[in-house]
C-alpha cells in the first residue's frame, strides 16, 4: 500500500492531517503531479469536493519542497469576519482600530520563509482579493495602521470546492486573483472515483481509532468491505473517517461486520407507519397537507443531485439558475439581471457561454 506519513510542521494541524494514502491509480498519477511541483515556489490552486484531503495534499506539497523546515500556516478564508479579514491576513500596528492594545504580525508574516495555505479562497470578500493581489504582486505586507512595507517570502497554496472560473464569471471573483493562483493546478477526485482507496483508508482509521480505544487488532468482513465499496461516500474522506470510527464503537469481538457500517443519513429518516395491530383514534381529524416552502423544495431537489454526484454540479445549477430566470422574465435579460441580484453583463457573459443570443429586442426598451 502507499502511504505517506507526512514529516512535521511548524504549526498545529489535526489528527486527520497526519497520513496520504496514494493506492488508487489517479491518486497514483495525482502523487507524480505533486512530485513535479513541490520542488517549485509556483502558486498552486487545489480543487475538490468537501472532505477529499485539500489539507492533506497541500501539506504534502510544502512537505516535498524546499521550505518544508518553514512554518506551514493554514488559514481558513470562509472564517474570516469581513472586519477581521486584513487584520488577520496583514497584521495591525498598536492603536490601529478599537481593542488593538499592540502589534500584530498576520498569517503572511507567520509563514515566512514557508507555505501559507488559504482554504476556501473563493469566500474571500473582493475587497480582501485586491489586497491579497497586491501582496502576491510586491511580496511585501503593510499593517494596519502603519505605512512601512513588510517584504516577506511566502508560497501560496489555495483551495477551493467552488467553481472559480465560474466565480470570476459571476464578478465574485476577480480574474486576475485567478490567474495568479492558478499556476499549478491539482485536482482531487471524490472518494467515489478512486474506489481503490476507500479501503486502504479504511483500515488506516480502524488502526488509529482501535489504538485510542485500546481494542487491539480489528478486522472487516467481507460484507463490511463490500459495503464501504458499494457506498458513494459524498462526504469523501471525513465521512469514511467518522463511519470507521463509528463502526469500532458498535463492532463485537474485533470484527466489524456490514451492518456496523452506518454512514450518516443525508435525510431525515421518515418514521415507521402505524402498525395495523395499533387502532388511530377515529375522533382526531386529518392534519392538513402543508405546503413546502419554495426553499423547503430546492433544499429537497438539492439533495437529491447530491446523492447522484453529476459531473460539474455547480455549473449545471447556476446555468439552470440563469435560463429559469430568464425564463421568467420573458427573456427580458435586464429584468432577469434584476432579478438575480446581478448585473446585465454579467448575465450576458453567463448567456454568451451557454450558446444564448446576447441580446433580445424586448431588452432594448
Amino acid at each position: 500500500m502507499s502511504f505517506f506519513t507526512l514529516p512535521a510542521v511548524r504549526d498545529v494541524k489535526p489528527e486527520r492531517a497526519t497520513a496520504l494514502v496514494f493506492e488508487d491509480a489517479h491518486s497514483r498519477a495525482l502523487l507524480e503531479r505533486i512530485e513535479r511541483i513541490a520542488p517549485s515556489d509556483a502558486c498552486v490552486l487545489i480543487t475538490g469536493e468537501t472532505g477529499t484531503g485539500k489539507e492533506l495534499v497541500a501539506r504534502h506539497v510544502h512537505a516535498m519542497s524546499r521550505r518544508r523546515d518553514r512554518p506551514f500556516v493554514a488559514v481558513n478564508c470562509g472564517a474570516l469576519t469581513d472586519t477581521l479579514m486584513e487584520s488577520e491576513l496583514f497584521g495591525h500596528e498598536k492603536g490601529a482600530f478599537t481593542g488593538a492594545h499592540a502589534s500584530l504580525p498576520g498569517w503572511f508574516e507567520q509563514a515566512d520563509g514557508g507555505t501559507l495555505f488559504l482554504d476556501e479562497i473563493g469566500e474571500l470578500p473582493l475587497s480582501a482579493q485586491v489586497k491579497l493581489l497586491r501582496v502576491l504582486q510586491e511580496r511585501e505586507v503593510v499593517r494596519l495602521g502603519s505605512r512601512t512595507p513588510i517584504a516577506v517570502d511566502v508560497r501560496i497554496i489555495a483551495a477551493t470546492n467552488v467553481e472559480l472560473a465560474s466565480a470570476v464569471a459571476a464578478g465574485r471573483f476577480r480574474e486576475d486573483l485567478f490567474y495568479r493562483i492558478h499556476v499549478a493546478a491539482l485536482r482531487l477526485l471524490p472518494l467515489r472515483e478512486r474506489p481503490g482507496d476507500i479501503l486502504p483508508l479504511a483500515r488506516f482509521f480502524l488502526l488509529r481509532y482501535a489504538r485510542q480505544l485500546g481494542m487491539g487488532a480489528v478486522t472487516l468482513s467481507p460484507d463490511a468491505e463490500r459495503r464501504l465499496l458499494e457506498h458513494p461516500w459524498p462526504g469523501n474522506i471525513r465521512e469514511l473517517e467518522n463511519t470507521l470510527h463509528h463502526a469500532l464503537l458498535l463492532c463485537r469481538n474485533h470484527r466489524i461486520e456490514a451492518a456496523d457500517i452506518q454512514p450518516a443519513p443525508l435525510r431525515p429518516v421518515a418514521p415507521p407507519a402505524a402498525s395495523p395491530a395499533q387502532p388511530v383514534a377515529a375522533a382526531q381529524p386529518a392534519p392538513v397537507a402543508t405546503p413546502a416552502s419554495p426553499l423547503r423544495l430546492l433544499d429537497e431537489a438539492l439533495t437529491a443531485l447530491f446523492e447522484q454526484a453529476p459531473d460539474n454540479l455547480y455549473t449545471q445549477v447556476e446555468d439552470a439558475l440563469i435560463l429559469g430566470a430568464l425564463r421568467y422574465c420573458d427573456d427580458n435579460q435586464s429584468q432577469a439581471a434584476r432579478l438575480l441580484g446581478i448585473t446585465r453583463n454579467v448575465l450576458r457573459g453567463r448567456l454568451a457561454r451557454l450558446g444564448t443570443p446576447a441580446a433580445d429586442a424586448r431588452d432594448l426598451h
